[in-house]
């Protein structure tokens, strides 16, 4: 029997009406079903964590990094944030010690469920947490280490924004060898995976022009006794000493050895701090070098450069410019770029496509590219020296010192 006009339009409405119930009441499911596998990610935010050095003998690293990716968020925050999304980052201490960079990975994981770790200080803080990162899939992004074992092809969840220790190493050699003829070379190290790192490329560096390093010195990490090495290193005659190592141990080391009237060429790769070792330095710092991974902090003809001042004159109007904080703003900008080109529809897998399947990435007048195969944004050098006045300088070739 066929039912009347009147009962079959109430039907064929109510029908439509519980439809349309049923298929918002799916969608809303599928979106908490969703965001229940996407931790660290809601419709108006997305959540980073970062473990780093906040105290101790390396805590101007950590909190440079954290600066600058507080300032690069926060400017993208102003903004209306990424797709909707503000972004937060939540850090804890590690002070540069590998068994609590593991149990702050852990919470940050677990506890804090965030969509990614970022801006992690160290070697072997990295060579402890990101392990555990990786199985948890996970991105580890912007690391403030150089270490090679993190540029394998292995670790697809790891993003490296600087150039490696093996380069800088390359271009220490390079420039020591070609430009002073300097090719009795000497090395202190953290003893400890970094320093090794260090070592490691120095050694590949010295090797490929049929050389040896010619003296080492260590000193254990987290503390500033290096009044062996520098025993060790002066006896041995070396024209230049490669430094491996934090800003105070290295101000230490250098500070003695020209107390002792040990004078050689001191050049330091970009971990050790700059800031901090000028600072720590004072008059002991003049001709001091140290490459580094990212473009002078004070040069505004690069966008990026002034993009950074500007925002940190906003966000900490208080803070220095500097090296580190330019690599963290430089980490959180690059972190900006790849949630714009990931989409609305935020996944981990999503974001690392978005980092390696999508091409160059200008930041303005600083370009990272990544590939399939190739975690490693940039593979930029560059060489600076402190002044007499205790403020760097760029310099593109070394020159024999003339004066003290």
């Amino acid at each position: 029997m066929t039912a009347p006009a009147g009962v079959r339009s109430l039907r064929s409405a109510a029908i439509r009406s519980t439809g349309a119930a049923l298929a918002l009441s799916a969608a809303m499911a599928a979106v908490s079903v969703r965001a229940a596998e996407i931790p660290g990610v809601t419709e108006d935010r997305v959540l980073f964590g970062q473990s780093a050095a906040f105290s101790g003998p390396a805590q101007a690293l950590g909190r440079g990094m954290q600066l600058g990716i507080r300032t690069a968020f926060e400017e993208s925050n102003r903004a209306g944030g990424v797709h909707g999304r503000r972004l937060e980052l939540v850090s804890l201490d590690d002070t540069y010690e590998p068994e609590l960079a593991i149990a702050n990975t852990r919470q940050l994981i677990e506890e804090e469920h965030v969509f990614a770790l970022v801006g992690a200080v160290g070697t072997p803080t990295s060579n402890a947490a990101e392990p555990i990162a990786s199985a948890a899939g996970v991105p580890y992004i912007g690391p403030f280490t150089g270490a090679e074992f993190l540029r394998s092809r292995t670790r697809p969840m790891v993003i490296n924004v600087r150039a490696s220790y093996f380069q800088e190493t390359e271009e220490m050699v390079e420039r020591l060898s070609t430009d002073l003829g300097i090719h009795r070379i000497g090395i202190l190290y953290q003893d400890d995976s970094y320093g090794l790192a260090g070592f490691k490329g120095l050694n590949r560096a010295l090797k490929r022009r049929d050389l040896e390093i010619a003296a080492v010195g260590t000193y254990p990490r987290n503390t500033t006794a290096v009044k062996s090495a520098v025993l060790d290193l002066s006896r041995s005659r070396v024209e230049a000493v490669v430094i491996i190592g934090a800003y105070r141990p290295v101000a230490a080391f250098i500070r003695w050895s020209r107390l002792l009237g040990f004078d050689p060429v001191f050049v330091n790769i970009s971990f050790v701090g700059s800031n901090a070792l000028a600072h720590e330095l004072r008059e002991d710092g003049n001709g001091v070098l140290v490459t580094q991974v990212v473009p002078f902090p004070g040069d505004r003809s690069i966008p990026i450069v002034d993009d950074y001042q500007r925002a940190l004159a906003a966000n900490s109007p208080d803070s220095e410019p500097g090296f580190v904080s330019l690599e963290g703003y430089i980490v959180g900008r690059f972190v900006v770029e790849a949630l714009d080109r990931a989409g609305s529809d935020l996944t981990r897998n999503g974001f690392i496509n978005a980092v390696t399947l999508t091409g160059v990435h200008d930041l303005g007048g600083f370009e990272l590219e990544f590939g399939p195969i190739d975690n490693q944004g940039s593979d930029r050098v560059f060489l600076t020296e402190i002044g007499p006045e205790g403020s760097y300088r760029p310099i593109e070739r070394l020159a024999r010192r003339t004066g003290p």
